[in-house]
């Protein structure tokens, strides 16, 4: 196993810390000693919106390309709450070669604000509400997104949460809670596909 690899398995390796009482499972080079998140090696703060911590994550440089080529920035900037699932870089690396450039041809543009608002849900979804909709719905929550297809959260394990999408793709969040002054952001490993 390559060094990279290995530093990559590190990094994922999950702690629990109590945020606002609850139990949420953040990778242990997230938890900054300033209680702001560490995504993509930058601080995320609360009082900054999606898209200007967004912009600081290295882990995050495909999607906010994709935002901007979508002109959906206004958008994520605004009052909100908006809760945004966000695929790292390597999420979108393993979309068939070719995909992310064809999504970001301007005559694109309407297939990609589809796939990029249906990683977003209209409210805050934080860990806590999500867990309590999944265990009202015996198992599954089912969400609702901006392109008005759904996702479907359900438990991987005693505390982690997992999304389905319309293609039966699994993404699972490696961070929960990232507070944004419009809402919240949880980081997922997939770029999730609606039908």
């Amino acid at each position: 196993m390559g060094k990279k690899r290995t530093m990559n398995l590190i990094a994922t390796s999950a702690l629990f810390v109590t945020l606002a009482g609850s139990a949420v499972t953040m990778p242990a080079q997230q938890a900054s000693m300033s209680g702001n998140p560490m995504v993509g090696g930058m601080a995320m703060y609360s009082n900054k919106n999606i898209v200007q911590n967004a912009v600081n994550s290295k882990d995050h440089t495909t999607l906010v390309a994709a935002v901007k080529a979508a002109g959906l920035v206004d958008a994520l900037q605004g009052k909100g709450p908006l809760t945004v699932f966000a695929p790292v870089n390597s999420a979108f690396d393993t979309l068939p070669a070719g995909t992310v450039d064809t999504l970001l041809m301007p005559e694109n543009k309407a297939m990609l604000t589809s796939v990029l608002t249906y990683h977003v849900v209209a409210g805050n979804w934080t860990y806590a509400s999500i867990s309590h909709a999944i265990t009202k719905g015996h198992g599954m929550a089912t969400l609702t997104t901006l392109n008005g297809h759904k996702l479907h959260a359900m438990w991987n394990g005693p505390k982690n949460i997992v999304l389905k999408d319309e293609k039966g793709g699994i993404a699972s969040i490696s961070t929960y809670d990232v507070m944004q002054s419009n809402g919240v952001i949880h980081v997922i490993n997939r770029v999730l596909m609606s039908n």
